[in-house]
């Protein structure tokens, strides 16, 4: 990298892989959403509002299913629990922003601007926060502006798509490859087979409640482990 690179045009080149899995992911919630009768307008402002792909898939599956209002929404809260998480990661480098950047970078916070940028972080400390702003601002540019453009084109093509191209795959492989550089504590791992553990012990739950309780309890014990560690 060269040292003339601005910390903007760096964000955006680092951005730029991770639409390698976020399109066949962004494509397949409006696929999905166009199935479950959403026109075009609401699958749009389900993105907009939403901006999280994980959380929408489990509500847009759980809406299908005839679940609750009430346990949507606490499924899909649960899911998203995670992005406190990663807030409170960011905090240290981002926190001294004015509040309407900090809640600007907060709509923006998802998987990808996240690990990106404490990734970044850590291999830059002599940053300043207005570098490390430029720097999220760049990830973010590709990234969620893409996401709803996918969403757009999905809901366009429906259920024209043919089920030989298998966009579904797109899901776990986006999570795979953000979430497992990030498994480096024992605290990281034990909270992922939780997760791991319980959904699947759990899927006979109506509704797919046993995510909400997974969640939970992989919290919980990553948590616990890192108090205890740290004790």
């Amino acid at each position: 990298m060269s040292s003339s690179t601005s910390p903007l045009a760096r964000g955006i080149r680092d951005g730029l892989p991770f639409l390698v899995a976020l399109t066949p992911f962004g494509l397949l919630f409006g696929v999905a959403a166009a199935e479950a009768g959403l026109g075009l307008g609401k699958a749009l402002a389900f993105s907009v509002a939403v901006i999280a792909g994980a959380s929408q898939f489990t509500a847009l599956s759980m809406m299908r299913d005839g679940a609750p209002v009430l346990i949507v929404l606490a499924t899909a809260l649960a899911v998203n629990l995670r992005m406190a998480m990663y807030s409170a990661s960011l905090a240290p480098h981002l926190g001294g922003l004015p509040l309407w950047q900090r809640a600007l970078a907060a709509y923006c916070l998802v998987d990808a601007t996240y690990a990106a940028s404490i990734a970044v972080y850590e291999r830059e400390p002599g940053w300043t926060l207005r570098d490390k702003l430029a720097y999220f601002a760049g990830v973010c540019l590709p990234v969620c502006p893409t996401w709803f453009l996918l969403t757009v084109m999905g809901a366009m093509l429906g259920r024209s798509v043919p089920d030989w191209m298998a966009l579904d795959f797109a899901v776990p492989i986006c999570f795979l490859a953000m979430v497992a550089p990030g498994l480096r504590t024992l605290a990281h791992l034990l909270a992922a087979l939780t997760s791991v553990a319980l959904a699947l012990l759990l899927a006979w739950m109506p509704y797919s409640s046993g995510l909400l309780v997974a969640a939970l309890a992989a919290m919980a014990v990553g948590a616990e482990t890192d108090r205890r560690m740290a004790g």
